[in-house]
């Protein structure tokens, strides 16, 4: 087993760490604790990556939200259900949606409800809803959107 790093080697770990993806708070305690750090190291060192902004809740809520939008096309639900599993502030959840324009939020929406549609191979038209549904849910998808969208392809020639 290795053994518990000094203080000074924990932290350089810990800026490198911060420093090739944004952290949050939980994930770098975690991390410390895994090292073997104790309490009162663990405080100092998240202290001083505060200070030296390695460390920095607004910019990984921000980040977050810009990736997981981006990448994983995921809703705002699920998105600040991440964050607030993940401790972040309400304010910086709040912050972190304004990363997202309405316009690309719709945008994403409306050409990932589309494709997946397409690729549910169902012929039960209710089962196909009902998968097509859980899907954008489960992304996080807002259900009063991803109801609008159901009716707009049920009226269309593509489903029947």
């Amino acid at each position: 087993m290795n053994e518990k790093p000094t203080l000074t080697e924990a932290q350089l770990k810990l800026e490198y760490y911060c420093s090739y993806q944004e952290r949050c708070h939980q994930e770098v305690v975690q991390k410390l604790y895994d090292l073997g750090m104790k309490s009162q190291e663990i405080d100092t060192i998240v202290v001083h990556l505060l200070q030296h902004d390695f460390l920095n809740e607004e910019r990984f809520a921000r980040s977050f939200a810009r990736g997981k939008h981006r990448i994983k096309q995921w809703g705002k639900i699920r998105i600040v259900n991440e964050l607030k599993f993940r401790h972040i502030s309400a304010p910086n959840i709040k912050l972190a949606l304004t990363e997202i324009s309405e316009t690309q939020y719709q945008e994403t929406f409306h050409q990932l409800a589309e494709r997946h549609w397409e690729t549910i191979r169902e012929t039960d038209v209710q089962k196909k809803k009902k998968k097509w549904c859980d899907y954008l849910l489960r992304k996080g998808w807002e259900s009063n959107l991803v109801y609008e969208k159901m009716k707009e392809l049920g009226s269309s020639t593509s489903i029947e």
